[in-house]
């Protein structure tokens, strides 16, 4: 078996799409939790905007799920009737599918991340996920420094697509963002004064209970959404 890591976005526009995904935060994990072939699953409202953001986006919603290999995701996405459903609701909707490089941290206590490929060709598209949960003694310090740290992403070279999610909205946040390569992602975090400055404070100010960092090489987009229609072409 090969583990696999796959990420579906959901976009929701009417109003009732919307209600709808904002009360399956509380009840969707349950229809989630006996998934076969399923090994960790996060069912996560968004952020406004780029990358951290503490204003919720009631229109985008993330499903993150990690699978015993490609086989239990394709029938998952292919038969689960509470997917269906979602997708249904949602005016577009995609799935990236993906392999692990490389990861740090925990979440929920534990990595759950499995290294399943070496470093490959550094041209190749890269996925990130950085996901924290914040002190909440650390608040005020850690948001008030937020817009200053996003700055440089707005312009960023190679950068695809990005997006705030969280399962606790100001906890418990993470940022998922695609690159044209590595070369792009790297450059942007050792290349920005802000991104630099941001990890410095880290360290030093101690912000998180909990942190995560992985890396992962995607190899699959099913379906239409945002920016990530280009991502799909790059595979």
């Amino acid at each position: 078996m090969s583990q696999v890591t796959t990420i579906t976005f959901f976009k929701m526009n009417s109003l009732s799409a919307k209600v709808w995904a904002f009360f399956m935060m509380q009840f969707g994990p349950a229809k989630l939790a006996k998934v076969e072939g399923q090994e960790f699953y996060k069912l996560m409202g968004s952020g406004r905007g780029l990358g951290f953001n503490p204003r919720p986006d009631w229109s985008v919603y993330v499903l993150l799920q990690i699978w015993n290999d490609v086989e239990d995701a394709e029938v998952f996405l292919r038969k689960n009737k509470f997917l269906s459903t979602y997708k249904d609701k949602a005016h577009e909707s995609a799935t990236v599918f993906l392999r692990n490089i490389a990861s740090h941290g925990t979440w929920d206590g534990k990595n759950p991340f499995q290294k399943v490929m070496a470093q490959v060709d550094e041209s190749k598209p890269r996925v990130i996920l950085t996901r924290a949960t914040i002190k909440r003694s650390k608040l005020r310090k850690f948001w008030s420094y937020v817009p200053t740290s996003q700055k440089p992403i707005q312009n960023a070279k190679g950068l695809i697509y990005t997006k705030g999610v969280g399962e606790l909205p100001l906890i418990q946040m993470a940022t998922l963002s695609a690159w044209e390569s590595q070369e792009d992602m790297m450059a942007f975090a050792y290349s920005s004064e802000e991104h630099r400055k941001a990890i410095q404070l880290t360290r030093e100010l101690n912000w998180y209970k909990e942190e995560l960092f992985a890396r992962f090489i995607p190899f699959k987009v099913q379906g239409k959404f945002e920016g990530l229609t280009a991502l799909k072409s790059l595979l």
